[in-house]
């Protein structure tokens, strides 16, 4: 995306739909079902679950003394936020800037959660023959779908770098 009006625009309007999903989702959660009840959607493999998580992934730090869970949960993502958008400044990726949309999209939607309630809602349960992921959210999702294609778009520039120096050689 060479033009930067549009690259913003479309980061905005892509992070408000992840953060607007999530929310959506978690307010369904919240008001139509129970906390720690599960509801299957399929046998043995996929639930509904409403949760709250009041640490970070897999429920790290939750039990940790306020200040660092304050310093962890409030203030080391809007530096994070700070470094997506000197990351957004820097690339003309289109994936790139996509990958950065969701991320922050998600971000917003956990943090979001973190200062009106001081917990995420989760209810995301996956698990399989004993083995149980840890309950997530849409924002976890969108998250981590981010992370997965800056990683791809990344590993497919540097190829295309290695590629280029060899031709050029």
């Amino acid at each position: 995306m060479s033009n930067p009006v549009l690259k913003y625009l479309f980061v905005a309007i892509t992070s408000a739909g992840v953060l607007s999903l999530d929310q959506a989702s978690k307010i369904f959660v919240h008001t139509q079902m129970r906390m720690g009840e599960p509801k299957v959607v399929i046998e043995g493999f996929f639930n509904i679950a409403y949760i709250t998580n009041s640490g970070g992934a897999f429920g790290l730090f939750g039990e940790s003394h306020d200040v660092i869970r304050i310093i962890l949960f409030l203030l080391v993502p809007l530096i994070c936020v700070f470094f997506i958008f000197i990351m957004l400044k820097e690339t003309q990726n289109r994936f790139q800037v996509m990958a950065l949309a969701f991320i922050l999209g998600g971000a917003s939607g956990n943090y979001l959660d973190r200062v009106s309630l001081g917990y995420v809602v989760d209810f995301i349960d996956w698990h399989v023959k004993g083995w149980h992921w840890p309950t997530f959210n849409v924002a976890d999702s969108f998250i981590v779908i981010g992370v997965f294609i800056m990683l791809i778009s990344y590993f497919q520039e540097s190829r295309s770098e290695k590629q280029n120096k060899v031709q050029d050689s």
